[in-house]
């Protein structure tokens, strides 16, 4: 951009209303309030759960009041500044200061994608490894690199719950959670088999390689959404049992065998949990997962029972991907849905993967 025009501040200003409006604000200060007096009720506290998710539900909609007042007061004050300087060499000089307040608009604006009921959740993310043995088992930990870095780019709390390593390198598995609002919003779509070429350094012959590793993206879900999908699981179909964690949990966790196990005996779905030193918290956090797990398979309505399947996902394997980053013969890291690109897959790799996350969220 090389010249900043009265009508570019203009546009940029009635995009900013519409993208309030289409968010309902006027409509979500008016929840705001009634959240707000709810928590002045003395027996608020009583149900820490209810509560903790009110508070929740409340930070959600205050961030984005502030955020849409602090674009409407930017706007105004570059139309004020704008408006005042009569030459147009000078208001030129206001183009970076539009350009930040268009990136902020662009990134707030995807909330208007973000409306599907779990769509504002935080996120549980877990990458398993599929064909390619030891190299594939390298591709998940190259993978939980990347999306940790992502998260801490952005300034998302995150925690990784289970971590499996692999036989000789890298890791088998590993979940991490999410809890940013809108998390699960942001990822969902990163659900699916993503495809690793490059020459292998765990090939004698230094030839290129393909590897898989497969990435599932399920909601935290709350109690009360919970109980609204019905996701209660009776402890005849489940199966407990402690183990020691392998991974870097620390070696208390190792040492107490505080980490777990459960079995979900009707779909065969096993979930373990190692982050917490204690066995009832590892256990808790197991059994949101699973829910979350028998969640999707329900949402995807694969069979009209729970009890009845099997949880079947896409192979982590050839023909299944959704994202392919080839480091030879040349460097590439595409996205098959939606046609973004990056040719610096080095920085892709690095967490540098804020362009698929939109692009998949606009992608509807």
């Amino acid at each position: 951009m090389n010249d900043l025009r009265k009508r570019d501040v203009l546009e940029l200003k009635r995009d900013i209303e519409e993208t309030i409006k289409s968010l309902g604000l006027a409509d979500k200060e008016r929840d705001l309030k009634l959240l707000e007096s709810d928590t002045l009720d003395e027996n608020f506290w009583k149900d820490q759960e209810k509560a903790k998710e009110t508070m929740s539900n409340i930070s959600v909609i205050q961030d984005e009041i502030k955020t849409a007042k602090q674009l409407q007061d930017d706007i105004e004050s570059l139309e004020e500044l704008f408006n005042s300087i009569e030459k147009e060499t000078e208001q030129n000089n206001l183009i970076e200061d539009y350009l930040a307040i268009k990136a902020k608009l662009d990134k707030f604006s995807l909330r208007k994608f973000l409306s599907e009921e779990y769509d504002s959740l935080g996120a549980i993310l877990s990458i398993n490894a599929g064909q390619g043995g030891t190299e594939s088992n390298d591709w998940v930990e190259m993978l939980y690199r990347m999306y940790t870095m992502f998260f801490d780019k952005q300034g998302w709390k995150h925690t990784t719950t289970e971590i499996t390593k692999g036989s000789e390198a890298g890791l088998s598995s590993v979940t991490i959670q999410i809890e940013e609002p809108y998390a699960f919003g942001m990822l969902k779509k990163e659900h699916g088999v993503h495809r690793l070429v490059r020459i292998s350094p765990y090939n004698a012959q230094g030839l290129r390689q393909t590897t898989f590793a497969g990435i599932e993206v399920l909601p935290m879900l709350k109690d009360s959404q919970e109980q609204k999908e019905d996701l209660e699981i009776p402890e005849k179909d489940v199966s407990f049992k402690a183990v020691r964690s392998s991974g870097p949990g620390g070696q208390s966790v190792n040492k107490t065998s505080s980490a777990v196990q459960i079995t979900h005996i009707p779909t065969g779905i096993t979930v373990h949990s190692s982050e917490h030193k204690s066995q009832a918290q590892n256990r808790k956090e197991a059994m949101r997962i699973l829910k979350a797990r028998l969640w999707r398979i329900k949402e995807e309505k694969q069979v009209e029972k729970i009890s009845e399947i099997t949880g079947e996902q896409k192979a982590a394997a050839w023909g299944n991907q959704i994202r392919n980053y080839v480091l030879h013969p040349y460097k590439l890291v595409k996205d098959l849905r939606t046609e973004v690109e990056s040719q610096n897959p080095e920085d892709v790799l690095d967490g540098d993967i804020e362009k698929f996350l939109e692009a998949q969220v606009r992608l509807q």
